[in-house]
């Protein structure tokens, strides 16, 4: 029971992130307008999932727990351009191409490096979160931002808070202290994201234009 409800979780986290930000990149595309995503947002979350995913390599964790960044880090980069393009500035895009690109060189170099990193990804991925939802209080407007992208990330962080304590239960019992604080760390920026997640999707519908339900079913949600 317990190998299939973690091979369960591993599956279908992978399928979900498999079109996490497909959502929110047609309703991007379908409002051709980027207004009600915060920048900042976007930008420190694709750090994070780059820190995550260097971390995860480089201490070379079983793959089917980070299989899922790489699919995200490219729907993200995506995201990021698209923004970019409806804000009137595409190639603003290239000086934080080119720091995310190199960066993902640097951490490897020294475990330190990777270590401090990963130390701060409960802050980058907290930040990211707030500063989502702290526009979406400051602009009272969900404009293009789409539920359903929000509402799939609520679930993935759910199951990853899963897959990371069960992966790693018999690891810890003879883990080094460095290490089950790498394993709090994983755990604490699931449940962060899951936390704000949810209050993200709860300010989605109170924003949303004329206080329409959101429709769950539908990819454009974000349409006027």
């Amino acid at each position: 029971m317990r190998e299939q409800l973690l091979l369960f979780c591993n599956w279908s986290t992978l399928g979900v992130c498999a079109a996490l930000k497909l959502p929110q990149i047609f309703a991007v595309l379908a409002a051709r307008s980027a207004r009600g995503i915060s920048l900042p947002s976007l930008l420190l979350e694709l750090a994070g999932f780059l820190v995550f995913l260097q971390y995860q390599c480089y201490y070379e964790y079983p793959l089917l727990t980070y299989l899922e960044y790489p699919i995200l880090i490219a729907q993200d980069a995506l995201l990021l351009l698209c923004v970019f393009h409806f804000n009137g500035n595409v190639k603003g895009a290239a000086p934080y191409l080119a720091v995310f690109v190199a960066s993902w060189f640097v951490l490897p170099l020294q475990k330190w490096i990777i270590d401090l990193a990963m130390n701060l990804s409960t802050f980058i991925s907290t930040a990211s979160k707030f500063a989502q939802l702290q526009y979406l209080w400051k602009t009272r407007d969900s404009g293009a931002v789409s539920a359903l992208s929000w509402s799939l990330a609520s679930y993935t962080c759910a199951t990853r808070i899963i897959t990371t304590l069960m992966t790693t239960s018999d690891f810890t019992r003879s883990s080094s202290i460095q290490d089950q604080i790498h394993i709090h760390l994983f755990s604490s920026v699931s449940f962060n994201g899951f936390i704000f997640d949810i209050s993200s999707c709860t300010q989605l519908f109170h924003f949303y234009p004329n206080n329409q339900s959101v429709n769950f079913l539908i990819f454009i949600n974000g349409k006027d």
